[in-house]
């Protein structure tokens, strides 16, 4: 998708006498254009489609508009108080329905990155307001090139609540927790954490390994938690192809938590989760890194 964006000529100069806010505007509205053909996705149904196909079309583009705009927004296209392209301009320029168009603002509105007021139109909010916990926001930051810092951040999160949690699962896990767990493990080893269905066992191990708590608030932020662990899992996979296997910081943390061991669980979880950063910091200091497909 990012290759086919970069191919979009630049867009025409707006005409002459037009207000510099006006040429803004269509400047942006037709490289929004350009990056949502750029997605595949046909502008609109034909006419005489049934309604049932029309609202799962609408669904569809809505939720593309809002991850073309939140990526862009992320990425520094849109700064903190831009204002987005009006309704009606957006709906006509890029042949959508005011309607899709309005639920991609309500989408990242929920998410804090735009606010709409009467009269002045939608802006693009601080950065401070945007809940960059959420699990489709993590995974738009992650398709532009993440700053330092905030893997760092995302690290420090998994400190100040993964090792906790190990100790408590340690403690009240149940023998489907473990077994759950087990089967994780064995998924992981034979498939590796460089495969989609490694991945997937992996976030498997960390989601029971929160809800082995026992702990409703705790669990009420395991999707957070689990999104963190997956793109941080993809991020240092995307080059080196993970250079240091660390399926065996999983089992040891699982051997703790199947024994009982809260004080050991903790200790392997915090180690499994340092080990990560390094392992992270060495990709970036080396100029490993990608751009995810």
């Amino acid at each position: 998708m990012t290759g086919r964006m970069k191919k979009n000529t630049t867009p025409a100069a707006p005409p002459q006498g037009a207000e510099p806010e006006t040429q803004d505007t269509q400047r942006s509205l037709r490289t929004l254009g350009g990056r949502l053909k750029g997605t595949g996705r046909p502008a609109r149904t034909e006419q005489g489609g049934s309604t049932r196909a029309q609202a799962m079309f609408q669904g569809r583009l809505h939720g593309a508009l809002a991850h073309r705009l939140g990526v862009d927004i992320l990425n520094g296209v849109y700064a903190s108080g831009d204002v987005l392209p009006n309704e009606i301009a957006s709906s006509s320029s890029l042949d959508i329905s005011r309607s899709a168009y309005r639920e991609a603002i309500r989408i990242l509105a929920a998410k804090g990155m735009v606010e709409s007021r009467p009269k002045t139109g939608t802006r693009v909010t601080e950065r401070a307001r945007w809940n960059l916990l959420d699990p489709e926001v993590l995974g738009w930051m992650f398709e532009t090139e993440p700053s330092e810092t905030f893997i760092k951040a995302l690290f420090e999160l998994r400190l100040i609540t993964e090792p906790a949690a190990a100790e408590l699962a340690a403690q009240r896990r149940t023998d489907a927790d473990v077994e759950t767990m087990r089967e994780a493990l064995v998924i992981m080893k034979r498939e590796t954490l460089t495969t989609e269905a490694g991945r997937r066992a992996d976030l498997e191990f960390h989601h029971t390994l929160i809800h082995a708590t026992g702990n409703e608030a705790l669990a009420s932020l395991s999707s957070s938690i689990e999104a963190a662990v997956s793109w941080t899992t993809r991020y240092k996979a995307r080059r080196d192809g993970l250079a240091r296997d660390p399926i065996p910081d999983h089992e040891r943390v699982f051997e703790a938590i199947a024994r009982g061991d809260a004080g050991a669980a903790r200790w392997c979880m915090e180690s499994l989760v340092r080990m990560a950063h390094e392992d992270t910091m060495r990709i970036i200091s080396s100029g490993a890194a990608g751009l995810p497909a």
